[in-house]
């Protein structure tokens, strides 16, 4: 499927698991997509057929950037972060001075799994999914982390194994490699070197982030299984139904 270009943009399904495959054509994550083209939004319009856009930007990001409009797309605005006094995922947050954007980044995953707001947006995201049978596309600034962890979760429920759920998380850096670059020659005349370090490094995923995620799941919540009873709340028959939905012989 050729994406039109649309920054870090892929469908999830396909894989296969134990009890089948993950179904194609139904879980599209990307970056933003605020101004993007015609083109671009008539194929995520027509041959995706996107019928929800999660985005899961802070209230901030939302306003200086809205996502183009989609026709026949609802609009879900779900702030997974927005406990987190400073938003680490935003790109403002992603240029710290000093060399601590590895460990920033470390304390974003830790919100990521453990803070209220995104308890309760991933909880509401996931069961729309059970509820709704059409294509959605879910993203945040960059695509990467609020997404990324997203679409880890929706892998795992799925059957999906360690290694192709982080192969899935790692596609990013290849897919943002020419909005990397375009990001850090805009600000090349705005900040000094170590700033523009720093940014390069926070555009990129890192294995160790989503394998902290998962450390820290394990640490509070005992297993996945229990991460999505008592963290996301979500029913103890939710992964037997997502499959039954999703997940194709």
């Amino acid at each position: 499927m050729n994406d039109k270009g649309l920054v870090n943009f892929r469908d999830i399904g396909g894989i296969r698991v134990p009890s089948g495959k993950l179904q194609s054509g139904y879980f599209f994550r990307s970056g933003q997509i605020a101004g993007i083209s015609q083109e671009q939004t008539a194929f995520l319009q027509d041959q995706c057929r996107i019928r929800d856009v999660y985005d899961f930007r802070s209230t901030d990001e939302v306003k200086q950037a809205p996502d183009s409009a989609i026709s026949g797309a609802k609009y879900y605005h779900i702030d997974i972060l927005s406990d987190k006094t400073s938003n680490g995922a935003s790109l403002g947050a992603m240029i710290t001075d000093g060399n601590k954007v590895h460990e920033n980044m470390l304390k974003t995953y830790e919100s990521i799994v453990l803070s209220q707001s995104a308890q309760q947006g991933y909880h509401d995201f996931m069961t729309d999914l059970l509820a709704d049978d059409a294509p959605i596309l879910f993203h945040c600034f960059a695509g990467k982390d609020r997404t990324g962890f997203a679409a880890a979760v929706i892998l795992k429920v799925a059957g999906a194994d360690d290694q192709q759920i982080m192969d899935d998380y790692l596609l990013t850096n290849q897919l943002r490699v020419k909005a990397n670059e375009d990001l850090l020659n805009r600000f090349k005349n705005e900040m000094n070197q170590q700033q523009l370090d720093n940014l390069h490094t926070a555009l990129l995923v890192d294995a160790d982030y989503l394998r902290h995620a998962n450390d820290v799941l394990l640490e509070h919540f005992g297993s996945f299984d229990g991460y999505l009873k008592n963290g996301l709340d979500l029913p103890s028959d939710y992964i037997a139904r997502f499959r039954e939905k999703f997940v194709t012989d």
